[in-house]
């Protein structure tokens, strides 16, 4: 129950998270890592296995894993469960966020569509705003950080979820709510502006958590003039422009 098997999982299983990751302070890469292991398993769930009930069964199973943490009992035998037992207990971290995070992906294991703009705004909080607050939480972020974090992982997990859409499509899903794609664009982009309005409220040692947001900008943007270009798979960043772009943020510590 090593972090080797959980930068194992994400390596192999999230490489662009795995990317920034690498572009972290070392010191950083220890707290991040069981946190990114565990929103990969949660990923998975849906996708291993077409019946919904069992799926059911294995978020359940993991959120029973970090009531366990939060309770103070010994981690499960699981090589992610332990390194993110020890998180949780070290760093005090919320069982809500958790929590919503297991839910949301109730969603993806029953194969539902998005009723509204709302309904896939909250699931995007839920995943990537909240994996994004928990890792700034580990990182030293306070209170007052909370409303940028969530915003800029909320606008990372829409430039993610674009840039997976062809897919989704192709394993029968429908992807998007029935609303304009570049509407949905244009909001991401503006939690995007409110986030980097307020970043002075996020510690800079912190920041490393938001380095997975590192192509939002460019991916919703394109979104934005080009909507066809996310059923078609066209929103894809030239390589160049994503190891530069990751290596600005990192260096800077502005996103």
């Amino acid at each position: 129950m090593s972090l080797d098997a959980c930068a194992a999982l994400v390596a192999r299983g999230d490489p662009d998270r795995w990317q920034a990751l690498m572009a972290a302070p070392v010191q950083a890469r220890a707290d991040l890592l069981p946190l990114y292991a565990f929103n990969l398993e949660l990923a998975r769930i849906p996708w291993a296995t077409k019946e919904p009930m069992i799926a059911e069964m294995r978020l359940q199973w993991w959120r029973e894993v970090v009531e366990a943490a939060i309770a103070g009992e010994p981690a499960r035998a699981h090589e992610v469960a332990g390194p993110l037992n020890a998180l949780i207990r070290d760093k005090s971290l919320p069982f809500e966020a958790f929590d919503q995070m297991i839910e949301a992906r109730r969603h993806d294991a029953w194969g539902g569509v998005f009723t509204s703009e709302t309904a896939f705004y909250d699931y995007l909080g839920a995943t990537g705003g909240g994996l994004m607050w928990l890792s700034a939480l580990a990182l030293g972020a306070g209170p007052a950080a909370e409303e940028q974090v969530r915003l800029y992982g909320r606008a990372s997990a829409m430039a993610g979820y674009f840039l997976a859409v062809p897919e989704l499509t192709a394993r029968g899903r429908h992807p998007l709510p029935e609303a304009a794609p570049e509407a949905l664009a244009r909001e991401g982009l503006g939690w995007l502006k409110a986030a980097r309005a307020g970043r002075r409220r996020i510690p800079r040692a912190a920041r490393a958590a938001l380095l997975p947001g590192w192509q939002a900008g460019a991916v919703l943007a394109r979104a934005s003039a080009d909507p066809a270009a996310i059923a078609e798979g066209r929103l894809t960043l030239a390589e160049f422009s994503r190891r530069g772009g990751l290596l600005w943020q990192a260096l800077s510590g502005r996103f």
